[in-house]
């Protein structure tokens, strides 16, 4: 038997930049309904960005960073005949944006020390320069899917 379908309800675009993905990036950094909270982390590492790239817009950034960072192939466990196998597979675009907004967040929850808002800034800042650990989980996606290669025929 199949499993219900989920709904999924629409995000709507953020009142300050008018843009989905924010929206998106402050749900996924809500923690216990704290939206309030969420929302001044995000907005605050946007400035953050706006201090120190004059050169371009903050919104640019982040959607640079979130395109660095998602992934286009993963590793998905699969059982044939006792054993199981990391089987290399396309990443959906909901997932891939999903996997992107989590990594760089991990990313920046892992930094000790500093306001969550500069952290998520200085994250944002090296995704879109293709590096810091967001991206290079991202890289070590990649290598395993690639590694993986040989059971490419088990994902039916």
């Amino acid at each position: 038997m199949r499993r219900k379908v989920k709904k999924k309800y629409p995000v709507q675009p953020d009142s300050q930049y008018g843009s989905f993905n924010v929206a998106k990036f402050i749900n996924s950094i809500m923690r216990d309904g704290k939206k309030s909270v969420a929302r001044r982390v995000i907005y605050d590492a946007l400035e953050e960005i706006k201090k120190k790239e004059k050169s371009k817009d903050a919104l640019e950034i982040l959607e640079e960073a979130i395109k660095n960072v998602s992934p286009l192939v993963e590793v998905r466990s699969r059982r044939v005949g006792g054993a199981n196998y990391q089987v290399p597979r396309e990443v959906r675009p909901e997932r891939r944006l999903a996997l992107a907004m989590r990594w760089i967040i991990q990313a920046a929850r892992q930094q000790k020390g500093k306001p969550m808002h500069k952290c998520l800034a200085l994250e944002l800042l090296a995704a879109s320069k293709k590096e810091g650990a967001a991206y290079k989980k991202r890289e070590d996606t990649h290598r395993m899917a690639e590694a993986n290669r040989a059971f490419a025929h088990f994902a039916w």
